[in-house]
């Protein structure tokens, strides 16, 4: 019989800033986290399946050093190979550029962009950053990136409203004919509409959140591509125990497995 390491996780009510907090208790220690208000739809889901006892006999089945701890996949419990690995509905993401995957970030899992180019996250899986530190530099090459997936995102938003079609068929038109000059003209036009847009939703990392990725560490190249709902506030050494657990590939041997209780 293998042997499991069991998680009870008990909801505590809210703390002095109004935030559902969690008590993640492990042979290992005590993981302490908190659910953010601004990410509604992520925190009441998770409250939720707790309360339906969902996560229970799940485990922590894909642990990487250095970068995360995931759990919440039905399919880990004991004798349900072949279930299903969530509830089976997905949630709108919630991204919020106050929110970082800095270690200890309480996130959500998702199929990737070529089969969810809306990024929405999984219905019940989960993961706690553990990450590693990161450089000014590396953060203006993460910050450029979002930045141009942003920009991306913008110009694909522009081109589909109704209101500037004119723009679209005349692009098309110069695709079609394969002309080069009037395509160019086309975008010297929209460019501009496009940077306005994106003087209102450009992201920056604060001095603050490349302070803590420079010292604390986490995984800033998924900021703004997977939702960061909660945080942990205790118990940091506790994920450092698990993500360095023995494993089989990025599966811990044995497995790391989970109880979820919710206490009103």
């Amino acid at each position: 019989m293998a042997v499991c390491i069991l998680v009870n996780v008990m909801v505590y009510g809210q703390d002095e800033t109004g935030r559902t907090r969690l008590v993640i208790s492990t042979d290992s220690g005590d993981i302490t986290v908190e659910l953010y208000n601004e990410t509604p739809l992520h925190r009441d889901n998770f409250i939720a399946l707790a309360k339906d006892s969902f996560y229970n006999g799940t485990s922590f089945h894909r642990v990487i050093k250095d970068f995360m701890i995931q759990g919440g996949n039905p399919s880990t419990k004991e004798g349900a190979e072949g279930s299903k690995d969530g509830p089976g509905y997905t949630i709108p993401a919630e991204f919020n550029a106050g929110f970082f995957h800095k270690k200890g970030a309480l996130c959500a899992a998702r199929q990737g962009d070529n089969v969810n180019p809306k990024r929405e996250s999984s219905g019940s899986q989960f993961y706690i950053v553990h990450g590693a530190v990161f450089s000014d530099a590396d953060l203006d090459m993460f910050e450029k990136r979002v930045n141009q997936d942003l920009r991306n995102q913008t110009m694909q938003a522009f081109f589909t409203a109704a209101e500037n079609k004119q723009y679209l068929d005349r692009f098309q038109v110069c695709q079609r004919e394969r002309n080069q000059e009037e395509m160019k003209a086309v975008m010297d036009e929209v460019n501009p509409m496009i940077d306005a847009r994106m003087d209102e939703k450009k992201f920056i990392y604060s001095a603050e959140q490349r302070d803590t990725y420079a010292s604390l560490g986490g995984t800033p190249h998924l900021d703004q591509q997977y939702t960061v709902f909660g945080q942990v506030l205790e118990g940091l050494e506790v994920v450092d125990k698990i993500a360095a657990a023995k494993k089989e590939g990025d599966k811990p041997n044995p497995p790391i497995r989970m109880t979820v209780q919710v206490v009103e």
